[in-house]
């Protein structure tokens, strides 16, 4: 890959070899790189997993990382994003990790000559995570195909059920999503359901943190009321099937999206989606500078 941006520009083909190298670096199949190799980490949102794990990831492979803060940088003063990237190019990075809150920021980047990977764009994409998502069912099930996933939550403003949703379907998965009336997005062409109904029979649950930040007085929902209608709680949780698996992106609203007492229960896989999340992107950094260490 060139860049990374959205999963919409990966075929079948490249998610699967993402992942599988992934999980081969996982098993510690991997070394540093041979060369130095400099990034940069652009969060213009906050973030506390994407972000870390990027570094680790990029230590992990030998990379030095050019520290980066948005309040001390020339942002302050008026500087364009555009600039911004192009500064950091010249003076010798090698590639871009980027979190912005506009949607589709890339588009504007397409004079950069290095690598740019897309760390989450407003409600657009997170394809990163997007692919830890896939590795973690992977690593579960071997396959996507006849997978039955639902995806609950906040669907109007997630990137990540956007990604997914995508991706998981062209993989062979049957994809529903489970939302309260405000929080569902009209322009996805996804079959909603009733999470009771459907609960018992799904291999997947995968749970999306309510964005508060984004909803105004009128659409926001009472914890308590959240989780339990839309939420995971015992009794949902002691419906799943013997081998489904809870998942979400976190950061998780404890007793809102899950009760918090569920979020470590032997069904959850969220704190391991978090591990993926090191190899996942460490197979991503190293797919898109293939062509630098050539």
């Amino acid at each position: 890959m060139d860049n990374l941006l959205s999963m919409q520009q990966l075929s079948t083909d490249d998610m699967l070899r993402i992942v599988k190298r992934a999980v081969a670096i996982k098993n510690g199949e991997y070394e540093p790189f041979s060369e130095q190799l400099f990034v940069a980490n652009l969060f213009f949102e906050n973030s506390t997993r994407t972000k870390l794990s990027f570094e680790v990831a990029e230590a992990r492979l030998g990379m030095e990382r050019i520290p980066f803060e948005v309040s001390t940088s020339s942002v302050q003063k008026g500087e364009s994003l555009y600039d911004t990237c192009k500064t950091l190019e010249a003076i010798g990075c090698d590639a871009l990790v980027i979190r912005h809150p506009q949607e589709a920021y890339y588009e504007e980047l397409e004079g950069l000559n290095i690598p740019i990977i897309n760390g989450g764009d407003g409600s657009g994409s997170h394809p990163t995570q997007s692919l830890l998502d896939i590795m973690t069912i992977y690593e579960k099930f071997g396959t996507f195909e006849g997978l039955n996933i639902v995806i609950c939550g906040d669907i109007k403003h997630s990137r990540v059920a956007k990604s997914n949703c995508d991706a998981l379907t062209r993989l062979g998965a049957n994809v529903f999503f489970s939302a309260p009336k405000t929080f569902q997005d009209g322009a996805l062409d996804i079959e909603y359901v009733d999470l009771d109904e459907v609960i018992d029979q799904v291999d997947v649950v995968m749970l999306l943190r309510v964005q508060h930040e984004r909803h105004d007085v009128a659409t926001k929902i009472t914890q308590v009321t959240y989780n339990s209608e839309y939420g995971m709680n015992q009794a949902r949780y002691d419906r799943l099937k013997p081998d489904a698996i809870v998942m979400h992106p976190a950061p998780v609203n404890r007793g809102v999206e899950i009760l918090g007492e569920l979020i470590e229960a032997p069904k959850s896989v969220i704190f391991e989606q978090m591990t993926n999340g090191v190899y996942t992107r460490m197979s991503i950094l190293e797919d898109v500078l293939a062509d630098r260490l050539a």
